[in-house]
């Protein structure tokens, strides 16, 4: 095995064991025993018991992985084009100038790092700019690709939004920077986070926090962001997994509503949001979600993977419960994190595509920094 494959290997395992052998020994300030997914300790899931694994799984997928000598490096590197800044950069200007909305954009910035642009938001997810998805920068799983959008180059960002707390998806680096670069232009940006984030942001020095349970929201600027189950776990040390919530985020706005599926194992949840938010998305209403942001990677091997992280066929069929317009595939492509290689999930996704008879249109990918505008909710 090559020297840089197993420094990358080593470095993962010592992020996943922070999660996967915890025992949480605090209680849940935020308990609530009417509600099923709370529990004295922290929270679990709607349709499984226990999503992270023993010790003796996580050595025996280390084991067969070095064996198998995998991941195996990837045909190509990920698709990278330069960021149209001017673009990025206008959209909140030309709401202002126009007084009505500019088309919805959206921008991969790098695995599950997105800025939408719709309802005269700007909008990030799942910020994560850092070198190494890790604890420490000086091991753990290493970009790939760098962001598709530095950092200071993003336009004033209104509202982040984040699924969970894992280090791919949370990093301390991004959401100080991001705070820091609010404050020095004078601006507000707003940290929309699952129950029990809000004390981990504040000893940052992050206070403008909004914390939510599963089904609650949180309006800004008339769009409405509410957090939705999906079936996860968290976890970003020794003793404290499943203490903070996790969630996927569903964004109703005038001209577009989308979805951000963060990370999550295939489960009923998909349908059970599309079901809360029938009321909302009947035809007479514009239809069901326009865009939805869904993982594809991260899924090998099954045995290990399947509860916490859908492949790109049960993408496929995320996309289908939750009767979106149309999905693009993030989570890919920018850390080396499970089996697959990194350019392994579209190529999957394609064919499942092909199985299903989807078409591209439906359920594509993009390129790292490249912006596409989707058509507005009519």
């Amino acid at each position: 095995m090559s020297g840089w494959r197993r420094a990358r290997r080593g470095g993962l395992a010592l992020v996943l064991l922070s999660g996967l052998l915890a025992h949480s020994a605090w209680g849940n300030p935020y308990y609530d025993p009417g509600k099923a997914h709370h529990t004295p300790t922290g929270f679990r899931n709607n349709y499984i018991e226990a999503v992270a694994k023993p010790l003796s799984d996580l050595l025996r997928w280390k084991w067969e992985a070095m064996r198998a000598d995998v991941p195996k490096p990837p045909d190509a590197p990920t698709p990278v084009v330069a960021p149209d800044l001017a673009l990025i950069r206008g959209y909140q200007r030309a709401v202002l100038a126009s007084g009505a909305a500019s088309p919805p954009a959206l921008t991969w910035i790098g695995h599950a790092t997105l800025l939408v642009q719709a309802n005269g938001l700007n909008v990030l997810t799942d910020p994560m700019f850092s070198e190494r998805a890790s604890p420490v920068q000086m091991v753990g799983p290493k970009r790939a690709q760098a962001p598709g959008v530095a950092l200071d180059d993003l336009p004033p960002i209104d509202v982040v939004i984040v699924s969970h707390n894992h280090y791919d998806h949370l990093d301390r680096a991004s959401v100080v920077a991001l705070d820091l670069k609010a404050k020095r232009d004078g601006h507000a940006t707003l940290f929309l986070v699952p129950l029990g984030l809000k004390p981990w942001l504040a000893k940052l020095g992050i206070t403008n926090v909004v914390e939510l349970d599963w089904w609650q929201h949180h309006t800004v600027q008339d769009a409405e962001f509410h957090l939705t189950p999906v079936q996860h776990w968290s976890a970003r040390g020794l003793g404290d997994q499943s203490e903070t919530l996790w969630g996927g985020w569903a964004v109703l706005g005038v001209n577009l509503h989308w979805y951000f599926g963060g990370d999550a194992g295939y489960s009923l949840d998909f349908a059970d949001t599309r079901r809360h938010f029938t009321h909302r998305q009947d035809q007479t209403l514009g239809g069901g979600f326009d865009l939805a942001l869904l993982p594809i990677g991260g899924y090998e091997p099954r045995w290990f993977m399947r509860t916490q992280h859908v492949n790109p066929d049960e993408a496929l069929q995320t996309h289908h419960d939750l009767g979106a317009k149309r999905s693009i595939g993030m989570h890919w492509g920018t850390f080396t994190l499970t089996d697959e290689s990194l350019d392994q999930a579209p190529k999957d996704l394609a064919l499942a595509r092909a199985a299903r008879g989807v078409d591209e249109a439906a359920f594509s990918v993009m390129k790292i920094g490249e912006t596409r505008q989707v058509p507005a909710r009519k």
